[in-house]
């Protein structure tokens, strides 16, 4: 550390600047009420203990004008991390620290740094006037004056740059501990320990205003497009970074248009939405939705979010996929007697006629086969399980171990014709190749000749004998 010389007119000058550290304080006020009264107010309340630290300062300063016009200048050195300069004099260390401590106190109370730091310069020009008088009155030569004012108004610039990282550190500080507080709130909402009292507590140090309802929205680990999505949902949204699934809290799906507005931010991941539940069940909604993301069968990113209020049949029937399984294998052994050439027609025709309630025109349209086929499968069908068929509760039992199945190729839907590719005809549609193990359909007139415009026609069932034609 360099010390002063006892002969330079900046230390000769140095008595009478601290003499007059009451009176700058009162024109450091004056200029301060002029930007924000606020802080003159502050300092007016705090003039007794700004007396000491104003002192440091003015040693600080004169100190640095003393080294700024030695003729083998070392140059300036900016405050290091913690505030303080390696080459600074006694006391610089406190003046860093408390400028410091103003920027996190801004920060605390959550006004801009903006306005501390235009305060800094309001002061700065008022205590330049003040130390410039007596400077010129104790006849201090140009060339120290100037190396003065230099220092004056870089000590103003680097009490702004120390208060900034103040702010700055009390800022991160502050996002850290809001963050913690928001990750314990949601640990506890999908923990058994969701009770009304510890949760309001928990929601207030977080500053999360408590939801009527809320969901559970998590994404495959890999999905790193989630991810993002997940982190670029609003504030109000908390996200779970301790789950084995990456995922989020978010509150008042229910509300009009949420909805769409989530399945807009989710499209393109992996996401897969529990149900809107009350709080305290909300360990519910992330249960369904851990479950859905092992049960469902995977989907593009381009189709959207899952919303699995909409799938809770598959969850119910998929949960236990082995005892499904000896559902269908004890109530679809019937089909073992069919020929193999059939066996995934006539699986197909029962799914679709118990899914369209014996609808025989809906299977048709479904499966894009004639409604005679269809016929002859039911017979078929009827051949195969025989009284199971006519049983409410053989039917559920069918439904139950068909009905949430993937579909299989022959299950084809009806779409129409490219553009350009004309329409079959009538007769082509009625005369096209059936599936395999289906007997052709041939239409006919009720003379038995064959035409291609007739109108096909189920053949008749034979006559019981003795009845009338």
């Amino acid at each position: 550390m360099t010390s002063l010389k006892a002969e330079s007119p900046l230390v000769r000058l140095l008595p009478a600047l601290l003499a007059g550290v009451p009176d700058m304080l009162d024109g450091v006020t004056r200029a301060l009420a002029e930007v924000d009264q606020g802080y003159a107010d502050f300092l007016a309340r705090g003039r007794a203990e700004a007396v000491a630290p104003a002192e440091l300062a003015i040693r600080r300063l004169v100190w640095g004008a003393e080294q700024a016009s030695r003729p083998d200048r070392p140059g300036t050195t900016a405050p290091q991390a913690g505030g303080h300069r390696a080459d600074g004099p006694p006391g610089d260390q406190e003046i860093w620290s408390l400028f410091g401590e103003l920027g996190r106190e801004q920060r605390r109370c959550d006004l801009p740094v903006g306005d501390l730091l235009s305060a800094y310069q309001a002061g700065g020009r008022a205590a330049w006037r003040h130390i410039a008088a007596t400077a010129v009155a104790g006849r201090v030569p140009a060339t120290a004056l100037a190396a003065l004012a230099e220092e004056l108004f870089s000590l103003v610039d680097h009490l702004g740059a120390v208060t900034i990282a103040g702010y700055v550190a009390e800022q991160v500080g502050a996002a850290e501990l809001r963050e913690g507080l928001r990750d314990a709130l949601a640990e506890r909402l999908l923990s058994d320990r969701a009770d009304g009292g510890a949760v309001e507590v928990a929601a207030r140090r977080a500053s999360w205003p408590l939801p009527s309802g809320a969901a559970v929205v998590f994404v495959q680990p890999d999905d790193q497009a989630g991810r993002q999505s997940l982190a670029r949902l609003g504030s109000d949204c908390l996200q779970l970074r301790h789950t084995p699934l990456p995922g989020a809290i978010v509150p008042d799906l229910a509300a009009p248009g949420r909805r769409k507005r989530l399945e807009a931010a989710l499209r393109g991941c992996t996401a897969l939405v529990g149900p809107v539940v009350e709080l305290r069940r909300l360990p519910e909604s992330a249960r369904l939705a851990e479950a859905a993301v092992r049960t469902l069968p995977p989907r593009r990113p381009e189709d959207g979010p899952v919303f699995v209020d909409e799938h809770l049949d598959t969850l119910i029937v998929h949960r236990d996929p082995e005892l499904l399984e000896a559902l269908r294998q004890q109530v679809l052994r019937p089909l073992a007697d069919a020929a193999p050439a059939s066996r995934e027609a006539l699986r197909q025709t029962l799914r679709s006629w118990l899914t369209h309630m014996g609808n025989r025109r809906a299977v048709a349209d479904e499966l894009g086969i004639h409604p005679q086929t269809v016929r002859y499968r039911l017979g078929r069908l009827q051949e195969l399980f025989g009284p199971a068929l006519e049983d409410p509760a053989g039917r559920l039992q069918l439904l139950l171990a068909l009905a949430w199945e993937p579909a299989a190729p022959c299950a084809r839907r009806r779409s129409a014709p490219p553009a350009g590719v004309p329409r079959p005809t009538a007769a082509a549609r009625r005369t096209r190749p059936s599936p395999a193990g289906d007997p052709p359909v041939v239409p006919v007139l009720r003379s038995g000749r064959t035409t291609p415009d007739a109108a096909p026609v189920a053949a008749p069932p034979p006559r019981r004998a003795g009845s009338a034609r």
